[in-house]
């Protein structure tokens, strides 16, 4: 039995902000460092500009001031500013704001008054300033808690508010704001508010013509057709189709760039589908329509439900209270306004036809061999050749099981090891037989014919549609060594080719496992990169012992539990902005070796003794595998 008694004395109610940083990860997400965009400190900035951009969309200030110096966070706007009187209840009392009253905020993003309140109690240092018709109010905290408040009269600043907010490195460590990811956010509240200047660190950010400039930045000269711009009440499109596999989605919410989709994504695909087919009046495959298409959607919902206090899927199923279904809303918008434009335009209507015709082309002519493939991969499955599956997968019961993930391997040792210390329950193994092959520039023909990538494609379940994928995360766990790299780079330009939104919707990862293990006779430490081999060597002496793992055969499974359970190191394979797919595989992936070789030696920064090794590899590329080492470029 456990000690202790359940009394009165058990039961304790916490402060607001105790509460906050107690349970930080209900308020904003994971916390991280900021190496990833949807790291906690992002979102505090986003709590925080998003109540400005508010203010905006409700006719109140043309220009938003963001500057972010090291650690220090502050946001400007010069809307009507928070009635003075308030200033302290609308920062420091949870379910306290304007946004309940929709007559004022009638489409924000934030509407239960937690945001401003999180971004404090996770602050040392939370200063909110407000300023209306000559006077202001400065209140300054400190983990949520009040430490001073001034009152000022007869002041020359225009109305509006200032806050500025210092995250807490006791909760989120030795953080840094990525400048990539700031830019990336900044951009896209400017494409969605049209006429707004957001002046960050100084240089101003404005879109004129909304999300056509959005899907314009993200091309690269591939699309097959000029972007269709649509406008309507509530509601803006813009599309085109390129020349890839897939579909590309910028989805966005009363300003709110909704990353994993939601109600309004999956009304547009079907809105889009069935529009199509009306048009041609023929009934073309879904597939075959949506492939390669690129899209941004932005629609204004009153009163908007997210599935998160991150906001990064929309729930919502009507429009607003007394509003239409979302999808009946985007059905009825898309059907009227598409079409209207394809008989206007008819060299766009030529171009998706052929577009479609292509897809459909190649659909049918593979037909054959994917019915021969989907057996191959039944039999390969019932012998346990390839996959050692997991019990649970991604969506069984109707609910997304975060922690499904698969595990690519390379060779049988390797497999062996992860195979015996996995979670059997959430962690499944595929065993690859040597190196993969290089895809690019290949059809998806393919996928069907290699034995590798057809058994791969039917492990994740991702043939039909990236929604059905079986685990979360698809793990590549190769060797930390030149042909672990090169492993690595293939899959993911096998990944990149024909099936990009599965690294779209972040379901593709790194394992990192230990370079290092430092040990003496009381302690053993794993150490992932040459500083933390050397931090260790001093805490342990000089007399530790060093083991460098070359292979994962070499880590018994009873040390490589500990690498893969509640502590396990992911790297996140994500595409940027600033990432063209096709650009990026033919660089890499092409037969352009000299100018890659030529690359690596301006670029490439090896330390130790791996330089003689890596440069040798280097020089023996070959047409089929190329670039054996640099892949952080790709990653």
């Amino acid at each position: 039995m456990m000690d202790g008694t359940y009394s009165e004395d058990s039961i304790r109610t916490l402060e607001w902000n105790e509460h906050i940083r107690l349970r930080p990860g209900m308020y904003v997400g994971k916390l991280g460092d900021g190496t990833q965009p949807d790291d906690g400190i992002y979102v505090l900035l986003k709590e925080v500009f998003d109540n400005s951009v508010d203010e905006y969309m409700m006719g109140n200030g043309r220009t938003i001031e963001l500057n972010i110096s090291e650690h220090k966070v502050s946001v400007r706007d010069y809307g009507r500013g928070i009635p003075l009187g308030k200033l302290v209840d609308v920062s420091s009392k949870m379910n306290t704001g304007a946004k309940y009253d929709s007559k004022v905020f009638k489409k924000s993003v934030g509407l239960n008054g937690v945001g401003i309140k999180a971004v404090n109690a996770l602050s040392t240092n939370f200063r909110i300033q407000s300023f209306r018709e000559g006077k202001s109010k400065l209140v300054e905290y400190s983990c949520g808690r009040v430490v001073s408040e001034q009152d000022f009269d007869n002041i020359n600043d225009r109305n509006g508010t200032y806050v500025e907010f210092l995250p807490d490195e006791s909760l989120f460590g030795e953080f840094n704001f990525q400048n990539e990811y700031i830019e990336t956010m900044v951009r896209n509240y400017s494409y969605l508010n049209t006429g707004l200047t957001i002046k960050y660190n100084g240089v101003p950010f404005v879109s004129k013509n909304g999300l056509l400039d959005l899907l314009n930045e993200q091309l690269s000269g591939k699309e097959l057709y000029p972007p269709v711009h649509l406008k309507g009440p509530d509601i803006e499109l813009a599309i085109t189709h390129g020349v890839g596999y897939g579909e590309d989605y910028y989805a966005f919410v009363n300003g709110q760039h909704t990353t994993q989709g939601g109600t309004h994504l999956a009304a547009f695909r079907e809105a889009f589908v069935k529009t199509i087919r009306e048009f041609y009046r023929k009934d073309f495959d879904a597939s075959d329509i949506r492939t390669s298409i690129i899209a941004a959607i932005s629609i204004r919902v009153e009163e908007p439900v997210f599935e998160s206090q991150t906001k990064t899927k929309l729930g919502s199923r009507d429009m607003g209270p007394n509003g239409p279904s979302v999808r009946q809303f985007i059905s009825d918008f898309v059907k009227t306004s598409l079409d209207n434009y394809l008989h206007k335009n008819s060299e766009v209507a030529d171009a998706i036809l052929r577009k479609i015709l292509e897809s459909e082309k190649e659909r049918k002519a593979i037909s054959g061999i994917q019915k021969l493939a989907r057996e191959r991969a039944k039999k390969a499955n019932l012998h346990n050749r390839k996959l050692r599956d997991c019990r649970i997968h991604y969506g069984d019961k109707d609910e997304r099981n975060v922690n499904s993930m698969l595990f690519i391997t390379e060779g049988d040792s390797a497999s062996g090891s992860i195979t015996k210390s996995r979670d059997v329950n959430t962690q499944g193994v595929f065993s690859l037989r040597g190196k993969p092959l290089n895809s690019y520039g290949l059809t998806k023909k393919v996928v069907y014919e290699n034995e590798e990538f057809n058994l791969l494609q039917a492990a994740l379940n991702i043939e039909e549609d990236i929604e059905n994928i079986r685990y979360n995360k698809v793990v590549i766990a190769t060797d930390a060594d030149v042909d672990g790299m090169h492993i690595r780079l293939l899959l993911i330009t096998f990944f990149l080719q024909f099936f990009p939104d599965l690294i779209r919707q972040e379901h593709l990862f790194i394992l990192q496992t230990p370079l290092f293990r430092v040990r003496n006779k009381k302690t053993t430490k794993y150490c992932y990169s040459i500083n933390e081999k050397d931090k260790a060597l001093k805490e342990l002496g000089s007399t530790a012992e060093i083991t460098r793992f070359k292979g994962l055969g070499e880590i018994s499974p009873d040390e490589f539990v500990n690498f893969i359970g509640e502590d396990i190191r992911l790297d996140p394979v994500r595409i940027s902005s600033q990432d063209h797919i096709a650009d990026l595989l033919s660089f890499y992936m092409g037969k352009n070796t000299p100018e890659r070789q030529e690359f690596i030696i301006e670029n490439l920064k090896i330390e130790g003794d791996l330089l003689e090794e890596m440069n040798e590899a280097a020089m023996v590329s070959t047409d089929e595998s190329v670039l054996e080492i640099e892949e952080e470029a790709v990653v």
